[in-house]
């Protein structure tokens, strides 16, 4: 059965229904943008500001990619743990809608930037990496520690569904030769239920104040399983960001970025060797995958193959700045 999904038009009549604004109050709703997997909508009134999600059962993408909309629960479920550990970071959750897989939280304060756009804007803060490495690591020992809050998440289809799926086994399939590698990953992902994981821990979820607070959204993929695929995931987009850009300041401050990210994460808790090869693999994803980026041209996005392909496909043991030093090289190299 389909679910009827709002719209800046009929959102206002259903937040008076289900009591979230009164009726006398007025509304102005924005459509924001961005995300594939959701209905999200800002509301305002003189009160509250809030934000709406939905989720979709078929992702915005040129792929065919459907994914359970249960994960709206899934999600509520991580805001409201991730918000009692992080009450500065995690908006509070308002209201949820089990019938209709509708959530609502607050909004970070008007102002906060969206951390994908500065990057790409060349507005690149490496404080904010680190920020980033040390909540993650706690999130990683909480998670890890407290077998209670692990229970909430313990069914992992979603993570197939929206990362496994997409990411993993759709690039092994158009690479024959790299499947073994990648089968290899993937079996380490699957075989691994060590603590509670984000499971889209990506600049585009994360918001940045006018004072440098930081924000944390989109808890959709949380689940049991391999603490590499969070730091791996945020990296994959810092690399692809850095083929992206031919400034030298901004490589410099991307490859801090990951730098910072990877110690602070470090001072806490360790990494995986295999964090190079999923981080490779993300990135690889992300052209060949059914979420590619949007911002890389032609050019960049072979040379991105090239060099991702080329560490898959070897046993060859990098570090994190290894991995980004090398990239930079084999850049200029083409």
């Amino acid at each position: 059965m389909s679910i009827e999904l709002l719209t800046q038009e009929s959102v206002t009549p259903y937040l008076i229904e289900k009591g979230v604004i009164s009726a006398n109050e007025t509304a102005e709703v924005e459509v924001l943008t961005g995300g594939v997997s959701n209905v999200v909508l800002a509301i305002t009134t003189p009160s509250k500001k809030l934000v709406l999600k939905q989720a979709l059962a078929e992702l915005k993408v040129a792929e065919k990619w459907e994914a359970d909309q249960r994960r709206a629960i899934v999600e509520t479920n991580a805001i409201a743990l991730f918000h009692k550990l992080s009450p500065d970071q995690v908006p509070e959750l308002v209201f949820l809608d089990q019938q209709r897989f509708i959530l609502i939280l607050d909004r970070v304060p008007v102002g906060s930037t969206v951390w994908k756009s500065d990057l790409l804007a060349g507005v690149i803060n490496p404080d904010v990496a680190a920020a980033l490495g040390t909540t993650l690591a706690n999130w990683h020992n909480f998670g890890e520690k407290d077998k209670q809050a692990r229970l909430q998440f313990m069914e992992d289809s979603l993570f197939d569904q929206l990362r496994i799926d997409p990411f993993y086994r759709f690039v092994a399939a158009k690479n024959k030769a790299l499947k073994p590698a990648i089968d290899k990953l993937i079996a380490e992902l699957e075989g691994d239920k060590t603590t509670i994981v984000h499971g889209d821990f990506s600049p585009k979820n994360i918001m940045v104040g006018m004072d440098e607070k930081v924000y944390i959204l989109d808890f959709e993929v949380t689940h049991v399983g391999n603490p590499v695929f969070d730091l791996a995931f945020l990296l994959a987009h810092l690399l692809c960001k850095l083929f992206r850009t031919d400034a030298p300041l901004e490589e410099k401050l991307l490859m801090a970025c990951a730098e910072r990210f990877v110690e602070a994460y470090k001072e806490i808790r360790p990494i995986s060797e295999s964090l190079p090869f999923h981080t490779a693999l993300i990135a690889l994803a992300r052209v060949e995958g059914k979420s590619p980026v949007n911002y890389l041209n032609e050019s960049k996005q072979a040379q991105l193959v090239k060099y991702t392909k080329g560490i898959l496909g070897s046993d060859v043991q990098l570090s994190i700045n290894q991995l980004f030093e090398k990239s930079k090289r084999v850049k200029y190299e083409n």
